[in-house]
């Protein structure tokens, strides 16, 4: 890897259900990434693409083995940040809540409703400092809008914009449950999402989600219930949709990290930094590092 390359700013690809690896990346190592909150969901896929670093980290562990509620979200984003990634494309699937929007179509979220229940774990700070980022568009616009231009471009049936509601899981959800959903006016079912949106802000990284839709929840009575074997079909023609996506997306994206997200702590950090404790400030140097230095 040149220096040249390597002093970019990186891109993550957090992988999910049936995306275990990207095909086109070269000069491929594993990298294992030890962080203060614990091991992430894997080891950390780096390689080169269109001239981009590019680090994957699939979300569920390789194999599907780590649960919605199993997953350490914040050793996810702080692992790929230490790795200075400054782009995230979360790639997920997600159930519809809206006729037109059929399994195997794309939707590119621009908000989110929280239904989690463990919300505690969705921030970095705390621990003597304390930090509120903006986060009424938890979508970084200008990645949503890559991601539209490419899938458009590849003739995928894509909506841009819509709201993703998340749900804990792992069961599905009841039929009352997706009805109540529906008539709130969601777009999108899923349980992954949105802690790494949040986690993403705080870290100053742009994320956009390529939401894949795999069924109709339980809503739409007529279909098939929601079960595992039709959602693993879908998965898997779903998997090589986004494969093709983020190839032609990725050489899209800015080599400049200068986007509103990337400062998003300016206006966000509460603590006088001569409050701040030392064990803090080593726990979150990776995010705070332009803070510590100045």
């Amino acid at each position: 890897m040149t220096d040249s390359i390597q002093s970019i700013p990186a891109i993550g690809v957090i992988g999910g259900s049936g995306l275990y690896e990207i095909e086109g990346l070269t000069d491929v190592k594993e990298i294992k990434v030890d962080t203060p909150f614990g091991p992430p969901s894997d080891t950390i896929v780096q390689g080169i693409m269109s001239g981009r670093r590019v680090c994957f980290l699939p979300r569920h562990g390789r194999g599907h083995r780590i649960l919605p509620t199993e997953l350490n979200h914040r050793a996810n984003i702080w692992a790929l940040r230490s790795l200075d990634v400054r782009w995230i494309i979360a790639v997920t699937a997600v159930g519809s809540l809206k006729e037109e929007y059929h399994p195997r179509d794309i939707v590119l979220p621009d908000q989110f409703f929280d239904r989690t229940s463990q919300r505690a774990h969705h921030t970095f700070f705390g621990e003597g400092i304390v930090a509120h980022v903006g986060f009424s568009d938890p979508i970084a616009s200008g990645l949503r809008q890559l991601l539209f231009e490419a899938a458009t471009r590849l003739g995928k049936t894509v909506h841009n914009g819509g709201t993703y509601v998340n749900m804990d899981g792992p069961a599905f959800s009841t039929r009352a449950e997706s009805e109540t959903n529906r008539k709130l006016g969601f777009d999108l079912i899923g349980m992954t999402n949105l802690p790494e949106a949040k986690l993403a802000r705080e870290a100053e990284i742009a994320l956009a989600t390529l939401a894949m839709i795999t069924d109709y929840d339980c809503w739409k009575v007529e279909e098939e219930a929601v079960s595992a074997h039709a959602v693993i079909e879908h998965v898997q023609a779903n998997a090589n949709t986004a494969k093709a996506i983020l190839q032609a997306m990725i050489p899209t994206i800015p080599t400049v990290a200068d986007w509103p997200e990337h400062s998003a702590l300016d206006a966000a950090i509460f603590t006088d930094e001569r409050f701040w404790p030392e064990e803090t400030k080593k726990k979150l140097f990776p995010i705070l590092e332009r803070f510590i230095n100045c």
